[in-house]
């Protein structure tokens, strides 16, 4: 069984993060939370509750958990699609 398919699915992941694809957090808003300009796309708006709960808990490793795998969902879905667009000979 391949691994995608192991860990819930690539192309449901693919799809869900296509019909899903749109800026949640405004520019003003990841200024206000000093978002650095590398990390402001589409999972920005997972991002500023995660760096919130950083600060109040110290960077903690075992704190902010459900925040973080949020997060890292968010990233690896916006992976599989820029992985997606490219094999399909999208630039």
């Amino acid at each position: 069984r391949p691994l995608s398919t192991a860990w819930g699915g690539a192309e449901a992941a693919t799809a869900a993060t296509m019909s899903e694809r749109k800026m949640r957090a405004s520019a003003e808003e990841m200024k206000a939370a000093r978002i650095d300009v590398a990390f402001r796309d589409y999972c920005a708006h997972l991002l500023i509750p995660l760096n919130e709960c950083r600060h109040q808990t110290a960077y903690l490793p075992w704190k902010c958990g459900h925040e973080r795998h949020e997060y890292e969902k968010c990233q690896y879905g916006e992976h599989l699609r820029e992985v997606s667009r490219k094999s399909r000979g999208e630039e």
